[in-house]
């Protein structure tokens, strides 16, 4: 029997599906991230005694510096899973760009913009 070298119609229509709850939530938590790194719903010290201001501030520098790294890595995610859609839709989606081969469902499952199969990722 040939070795499977798409998925059907049904299974790409499940990773389509988890993709968007995902894309979804992602994109919640971006819009989270820059309303927090913007202070439009900042619940911080600008209004207290100048005393508080100038000891908290590094440490406010220190969180704007890492919301900003994780809204990076969020719009990076962001940026795969719509990857992903484009794939399902030309018909690219679950097909490993080193070997070939069909990418397994679990990993897909766990990592739906895969682009590579366990075998590839581990060169």
């Amino acid at each position: 029997m040939a070795e499977k070298t798409k998925y059907t119609e049904e299974e790409l229509q499940e990773f389509k599906n988890l993709i968007l709850a995902k894309l979804k939530k992602a994109r919640t938590d971006f819009d989270l991230l820059k309303s927090s790194i913007s202070g439009s719903n900042s619940n911080d010290i600008a209004d207290t005694s100048p005393t508080f201001k100038v000891l908290e501030e590094g440490a406010s520098v220190l969180s704007k510096e890492e919301e900003g790294r994780l809204a990076q890595r969020q719009a990076k995610f962001i940026s795969h899973l719509e990857g992903a859609l484009i794939r399902i839709e030309n018909g690219t989606y679950g097909v490993c760009r080193a070997t070939g081969k069909l990418i397994s469902k679990e990993r897909l499952r766990a990592v739906p913009h895969a682009t590579l199969c366990i075998e590839a990722k581990d060169v």
